[in-house]
């Protein structure tokens, strides 16, 4: 059975500025079948209400409660654990902390930075750390697909790099986080048994998922997916399917069983 649907955006509603093909009225066709959804994107260069702006242009009204990102569990993490944060992040996505101050202790909060990781942002970070701030991860993910269509680094090598120096762990709050998982189906009162994700990335959209507990995870080939994805990684895709479109027929026709 199937009560709740958590899906992806880069790469599967939306490839750069361009709606993938049968988008929108692949949501529609969730919200006519009684689904409720949440947007559950890594996506760490835009702010959250850039991301709500651009899914209205694309004819797709999702409140700020449907959009679960990892700058939104980071400023959680730093309210709850009282820490004001040092951000090694894209500027684009500083808004998202700009009310953040104070606290107990310093926590560093690297994202995809893009050209702002340098020797003198990563080793300031690093000083950070060995100075004794808590270590967030907003995404590791290894690569993502870029505006020339070709796949580039991501934040995760960035991060393993601070790992390695410092000898620290980060704390990952975006996927493949079982909490950020859980946090958008608890958001929809949807157990985890009954649950979808629908994502391009096998790594963490889809293996994290099976790991947090979900019972289905689609894999589309659309946005980073390359040719052997779905066998990449142990947890494997319940399903490979061409795009939103058709992993949409794949829910509405699995709900029941």
């Amino acid at each position: 059975m199937i009560s709740g649907v958590l899906l992806d955006l880069a790469g599967v509603i939306y490839d750069g500025e361009d709606l993938i093909a049968g988008a929108t009225a692949a949501v529609a066709r969730l919200h006519e079948a009684g689904l409720p959804i949440r947007f559950v994107s890594n996506t760490t260069r835009s702010n959250k209400q850039a991301i709500l702006n651009r899914l209205e242009r694309f004819g797709l009204s999702v409140a700020s409660n449907e959009l679960f990102t990892p700058a939104q569990a980071a400023r959680d993490w730093l309210g709850r654990n009282e820490r004001s944060p040092h951000l090694l992040v894209h500027p684009d996505l500083a808004p998202d902390f700009h009310d953040l101050a104070g606290g107990k202790g310093k926590a560093l909060v690297v994202g995809d930075a893009g050209e702002v990781f340098d020797y003198r942002t990563l080793n300031a970070a690093f000083r950070q750390l060995i100075e004794g701030a808590n270590f967030l991860a907003l995404a590791p993910n290894r690569t993502f697909k870029d505006a020339d269509g070709k796949l580039s680094l991501d934040a995760g090598a960035f991060v393993a790099a601070l790992e390695f120096a410092s000898q620290r762990r980060a704390i990952v709050l975006g996927k493949p986080s079982p909490e950020f998982f859980l946090s958008a189906l608890a958001s929809m009162h949807c157990p985890k048994t009954e649950a979808v994700m629908v994502g391009d990335d096998a790594e963490t959209d889809v293996a994290g998922a099976l790991r947090a507990g979900l019972s289905h995870a689609l894999l589309v080939r659309t946005g980073k997916y390359r040719r052997g994805d779905e066998k990449r990684f142990r947890s494997q895709p319940t399903a490979t399917v061409n795009d939103i479109s058709a992993a949409v027929d794949w829910i509405v026709a699995t709900r029941s069983v």
